[in-house]
């Protein structure tokens, strides 16, 4: 089978497409062939290991597993002798953010990993496209106490998680406001903001209004820059560290706060995630944003795309077009 493979860290020059073999499934796992999957912000910071404490989970020297991916869409075509959630012919998709290997035009996963059905009417790319971002908006919402009417910031509110976010705090009833370019201001608000600030123009810890809640959903703020556009008892939340990894320091101390404090959110429980937004896409109350599809032989290119931090939602490469 074809498979997107790198062997050392680096750009989208050190992958390569070539052949390797099948995956044979085992007793509890399922042979799924692959029709499409994302390039997210997870496979490129396993491609680089830019950060220390990625090396940490993908190998110091070089990567250990030579197979990049984190979510999939595709058809069971074989299962283990002890599989019983799945069958052959059962359209599916999953996630799973320590890797799937899933740039790959087939994959082999233990049936109890983080795996929904495809809805009928949903297109493979739709479906590859739902898990990553969803799953890390939905970490940051299952941290705290939502109440309907609460204000929430969204900083980044274009990208996979920022969107997601966005759609899943209409679900919540929450009132939101989302930082973007002005030329996806109109995308934002057909998500569900209630307004936007365009961040290159303004900037918004400058703003007089205060929220309940503040998600970073890019990393690119901190709580001291956002803690006076908090409410008196609001939380701070990032997808990254922070400068000095502050942002765990943070979330620990504020644990014996009872003013403004800093949750980490981090993210656990991907079933939960899928689950949840299977119903919301089976409801037509979620759908992924999807701003290019690439076919597989073009790889190099989407995740030269996605580095380029650029992307607006998702980006989809098509692996199998056979169906």
């Amino acid at each position: 089978m074809k498979a997107s493979y790198y062997t050392k860290y680096g750009s989208s020059d050190v992958l390569e497409i070539k052949e390797i073999p099948k995956p044979q499934p085992g007793d509890k796992e399922i042979l799924v062939q692959v029709y499409a999957a994302t390039v997210n912000r997870t496979d490129c910071a396993m491609l680089t290991a830019e950060l220390w404490i990625m090396r940490l989970l993908t190998g110091l020297n070089s990567p250990k597993n030579p197979v990049l991916g984190t979510d999939f869409a595709g058809i069971v075509v074989d299962i283990g002798k002890k599989v019983t959630r799945f069958k052959p012919g059962d359209r599916i998709f999953g996630f799973d953010d320590m890797g799937l290997s899933s740039h790959a035009e087939y994959l082999c996963l233990s049936e109890n990993k983080a795996i929904g059905h495809i809805h009928e009417s949903m297109s493979f790319e739709t479906a590859a496209a739902l898990s990553e971002g969803a799953h890390y908006a939905y970490n940051f919402i299952n941290k705290i106490d939502i109440k309907e009417g609460d204000h929430i910031l969204v900083n980044g509110g274009t990208g996979a998680i920022g969107s997601a976010a966005i759609q899943l705090l209409v679900h919540y009833g929450a009132v939101i406001t989302a930082t973007c370019r002005k030329e996806h201001s109109d995308l934002v608000l057909q998500l569900g903001a209630t307004q936007t600030i365009n961040y290159e123009e303004e900037d918004f810890t400058q703003k007089e209004f205060q929220y309940n809640y503040i998600f970073d959903m890019v990393g690119k703020s901190t709580f001291y820059k956002c803690k006076k556009i908090l409410k008196p008892r609001g939380i701070y939340l990032s997808s990254e560290l922070g400068p000095y990894a502050q942002n765990a320091f943070l979330a620990f101390w504020d644990l014996f706060s009872n003013g403004k404090n800093v949750k980490f959110p981090f993210p656990s429980n991907p079933q939960a995630s899928i689950n949840l937004i299977n119903q919301l896409a089976k409801q037509e109350a979620f759908k992924p944003v999807i701003d290019k599809t690439y076919p597989f032989n073009q790889i190099k290119q989407a995740f030269e795309y996605v580095l380029s931090a650029n992307k607006v939602g998702n980006v989809v490469i098509r692996i199998n077009t056979d169906e």
